[in-house]
C-alpha cells in the first residue's frame, strides 16, 4: 500500500540501522535510568518494552525526579515447551536482577518485569547462555509462535510443536543487531546476515500473531490470530492430515475510533505439504508487508488489510505469491476450548499435571510456594514444563514412577488444597498486566480481578452455578492481550475503576461477544451479574452455555 505519509515509527524502523538505533548510546547514558525516545521503538525488537511504576509517576514528578523506569523482557518459546534446565535457569535470573515474579504470558512464554537498565545485557548474556532469547518477542514482527497443548491419548503434538518451531525459526529476523548489542557478537542459535529479504528496512506494519490448533479444543483462540493453522486429523488414526488456513483475526480496538474493531479469522483454504504450509505462511506475511497500512497504527494489523482489498483478492493475491492453489477447506469442529487441569495421560503412558497459574503471576505467599514447587520440581529432573495460550502450566513427560516424588511436593507446598479450592469461573478467568507497568493501561486488571471474581462467586453460589463453567476476562484497555473480546463475559477497561460489560461470545471461542453495558465500577458490575445469574438460572436449557443463553436472551445483538 502507497501513502502520503507514514508513522514515526516507519520512519525510525527505516533510520535503525537494522534495529541498532542509538541503544548503545542510551545503555551508557548514566544520567536516566530510561533509554532515549526512538530506542523504545527499536528495543521492542530485542524482545524488551520500556516501562515505569505508574503508581509512584505523580510523586516522582511532584519531586521533580525522573518517572522510575525499569525494563519488561519476554522470551520466545515457541509452542511454549522448556526442560528443566531452562526452567531453573528462568527462575534464577528472575531472583537476581527482576520483580522475583515469572508471568506466563497469553502467547504462552515468560516475562519478567522490574528489569533497571544496567541489567538488561547481563540478563540476555544469560538467557544465551542456556539457549533462550527474546528475539523478536515484541515489535512490528512475527511474535512468538502458539500452539495447542491438547493431550489426546491417541494423538502426539509432537508434529504441531514441531511446525510452531519451524515457523518461528523461519520468520525471524535476519539483522545481526541483537547479537551485536547484547551477546557481543555471540553467536546464538545461527548467525544470520542483515540482508533481510522478508522484513526488509521497515518490516511489517505493525505486530503479527500465529496459533495452531488441534480440534475439538480451542485452547489457543486460533480465530484471534492473524495466521491459524487447524490441524485436520484422521478420524481413526489421528494422524496429522494437514491444516486449514485461517486469516484476520485480531481483537484489539481502540476507545471511540469506530474505524477500529475485532474480528474472527476466515478460512480460505486447506493443504496438507508441510512445504506448502511454510510457503503459505511466509508468503501471508509478504502480503500484509506491502499492503498493510503505514500511516496509522491504529489501522495496520492484517485485519484491516483484508477487509481494504477483499477476502477474495487477498486469497488470489496468496496463490499468486505461492504459486499453486489452496484445497477447499476441511470439515472441523471445535467442542471446547480449555486446560486440562491435575493429572492426564497421554499415548505414550507418560503423565502431565496441569496447574491453574491465576493471572499467569508465579511467586511464593504464605499459603501456597509456587515458584518454590517448581523450582524443586525441575532440579528432580523427572519433567518439562509446557505453558498454556489461558496462562497456566503443565509438568509434562513425566514417568510413572516419578509420580510420588512430584506429589509429595505438591502435599508438602499446598498444591493440593490451593488446586482443590479453585471455582470454575476461577480457572477460566485471564486478566492482562494493566497498572501498574502498562503504559496503556485505563483501569486495573491482574491485580483487581481476583478480588473481583471473588465476588462473583458469591453470586454464583446464592443461585447454585458454581458449576458452571463461564470464560471470564478481564483488561485494563481496548487493546485486548488477555483475549476478553473472545469471553462469555468480558470487562474492558475505560477509565480507573471503569469497565465496558461484554456479553455473547460462545464457549468455543468462535463468535465475538459485544458491548452489554458502558462505564460500569464494582458495585454496577456486582447488581448487573446478580440479576443475570438470577435469570441463568431460572431459564437456562439444561447444558446451555452462559453464552448461548445471552444471545438467546437478545442480552446483546
Amino acid at each position: 500500500m502507497k501513502t502520503s505519509r507514514i508513522t514515526k515509527e516507519e520512519k525510525i524502523k527505516k533510520e535503525s540501522l537494522g534495529l541498532r538505533g542509538t541503544i548503545l548510546e542510551s545503555l551508557q547514558d548514566e544520567l536516566s535510568g530510561g533509554i532515549y525516545n526512538e530506542d523504545q521503538v527499536v528495543i521492542k525488537f530485542h524482545g524488551l518494552y520500556q516501562q515505569d511504576d505508574r503508581d509512584i509517576r505523580e510523586e516522582r514528578s511532584k519531586k521533580k525526579l525522573e518517572r522510575l523506569y525499569s525494563f519488561m523482557i519476554r522470551l520466545r518459546i515457541p509452542g511454549g515447551l522448556i526442560n528443566h534446565k531452562k526452567w531453573i535457569a528462568i527462575h534464577n535470573i528472575s531472583e537476581k536482577n527482576s520483580t522475583g515474579v515469572i508471568k506466563i504470558t497469553t502467547r504462552q512464554t515468560i516475562q519478567l518485569h522490574g528489569l533497571i537498565k544496567s541489567k538488561i545485557r547481563p540478563t540476555i548474556q544469560f538467557f544465551n547462555i542456556h539457549k533462550l532469547d527474546s528475539i523478536a518477542t515484541c515489535g512490528d514482527v512475527n511474535r512468538n509462535v502458539v500452539c495447542s497443548t491438547y493431550i489426546d491419548k491417541k494423538y502426539s503434538r509432537e508434529k504441531i510443536l514441531n511446525y510452531a518451531t519451524k515457523i518461528s525459526n523461519m520468520l525471524l529476523p535476519k539483522t545481526n543487531a541483537y547479537y551485536d548489542i547484547w551477546l557481543d557478537k555471540n553467536k546464538i542459535y545461527e548467525k544470520k546476515e542483515d540482508k533481510d529479504p522478508l522484513y526488509k528496512e521497515t518490516y511489517l506494519p505493525r505486530k503479527f500473531k500465529i496459533a495452531i490448533a488441534i480440534p475439538p479444543n480451542n485452547d489457543v483462540d486460533v480465530f484471534a490470530n492473524d495466521i491459524g493453522l487447524i490441524a485436520i486429523l484422521d478420524k481413526k488414526s489421528k494422524i496429522l492430515k494437514g491444516f486449514n488456513i485461517s486469516v484476520g483475526g485480531g481483537l484489539s480496538t481502540t476507545h471511540g475510533n469506530s474505524k477500529t474493531y475485532s474480528r474472527l479469522g476466515t478460512v480460505i483454504g486447506f493443504s496438507d505439504s508441510e512445504d506448502q504450509i511454510l510457503k503459505i505462511v511466509y508468503e501471508i506475511l509478504t502480503i500484509q508487508r506491502d499492503y498493510g497500512n503505514r500511516s496509522d497504527r491504529k489501522l495496520s494489523r492484517l485485519k484491516y488489510t483484508i477487509d481494504n482489498y477483499g477476502i477474495n483478492w487477498f486469497k488470489k493475491e496468496l496463490e499468486n505469491r505461492i504459486g499453486f492453489s489452496l484445497q477447499e477447506k476441511k470439515y472441523f469442529l471445535f467442542t471446547e476450548r480449555r486446560d486440562y487441569f491435575g493429572w492426564i495421560q497421554d499415548y505414550q503412558k507418560l503423565w502431565n499435571y496441569t496447574f491453574f497459574i491465576e493471572n499467569g503471576l508465579i511467586f511464593d505467599n504464605e499459603n501456597l510456594k509456587l515458584k518454590s514447587a517448581l523450582l524443586k520440581i525441575a532440579e528432580y529432573e523427572i519433567c518439562n514444563f509446557s505453558f498454556t495460550c489461558n496462562q497456566n502450566l503443565t509438568l509434562t513427560h513425566i514417568d510413572e514412577k516419578n509420580k510420588n516424588k512430584i506429589q509429595s511436593i505438591f502435599r508438602k507446598y499446598g498444591i493440593h488444597d490451593y488446586m482443590n479450592g479453585l471455582s470454575s469461573i476461577r480457572k477460566n478467568s485471564m486478566a492482562c498486566v494493566a497498572f501498574n507497568t502498562c503504559p496503556l493501561a485505563l483501569a486495573e486488571g491482574q491485580r483487581y480481578f481476583p478480588s473481583l471474581i471473588s465476588k462473583i462467586e458469591i453470586i454464583l453460589n446464592k443461585y447454585r452455578l458454581e458449576k458452571e463453567d463461564i470464560i471470564i476476562r478481564m483488561t485494563g484497555c481496548p487493546n485486548g492481550c488477555s483475549r476478553p473480546y473472545l469471553a462469555e463475559i468480558g470487562f474492558i477497561g475505560v477509565s480507573y475503576g471503569k469497565y465496558n460489560l461484554y456479553l455473547g461470545a460462545n464457549h468455543e471461542g468462535t463468535r465475538l461477544n459485544k458491548l452489554y453495558k458502558k462505564n460500569m465500577d464494582e458495585s454496577s458490575i456486582l447488581k448487573e451479574l446478580d440479576q443475570i445469574f438470577d435469570c441463568f438460572q431460572k431459564e437456562k436449557f439444561s447444558g446451555e452455555k452462559f453464552g448461548n443463553f445471552s444471545i438467546r436472551k437478545k442480552w446483546v445483538v
